[in-house]
């Protein structure tokens, strides 16, 4: 679900378009956003969530730089989540930084799921901040610090 503004000319070929092009999107769903956009709540909300997940990348970057700093980190500026690229070449240090951090209650994603052919190397991680409190992304960090200095 999302929304669009557009000039007032192309609202009607727009909602024609969709509703050639789309099965449908859920009817309160659509109305309780667009009561949030005209009310102003959705802005206020989205400066809320910038703060508040601009705070988590710091977090994140901050644990880093403290228990980890042989990581590099990119991708920052492309949503809820990094990739920290692992010190290292070996095509095994993604998946043994992975056990290693699920053994100790950290969950991590290696980023060869992600790749089109499953490679192993370069050994990177996804780390998702979206959804994780800067206490648990500070903690998660030191706690598996070692574990990515090794990768």
């Amino acid at each position: 679900m999302g929304w669009l503004l557009c000039p007032p000319a192309l609202a009607a070929p727009i909602t024609a378009a969709k509703l050639r092009t789309d099965r449908g999107s859920p009817t309160l769903d659509q109305l309780a956003l667009a009561r949030l956009v005209e009310s102003g709540r959705y802005d206020r909300h989205l400066r809320r969530m910038r703060t508040t997940y601009a705070a988590r990348r710091t977090a994140l970057v901050t644990a880093l730089a403290a228990h980890a700093p042989e990581v590099r980190l990119t991708g920052l500026a492309a949503g809820f989540h990094a990739v920290a690229h692992l010190p290292g070449t070996d095509a095994g240090a993604e998946r043994a930084v992975i056990d290693g951090a699920r053994a100790r209650s950290v969950g991590l994603y290696g980023m060869s799921a992600c790749r089109s052919n499953r490679a192993p190397a370069p050994p990177q991680l996804v780390l998702g901040f979206g959804d994780v409190g800067e206490r648990a992304i500070t903690e998660g960090i030191a706690t598996i610090g070692d574990l990515l200095v090794a990768g």
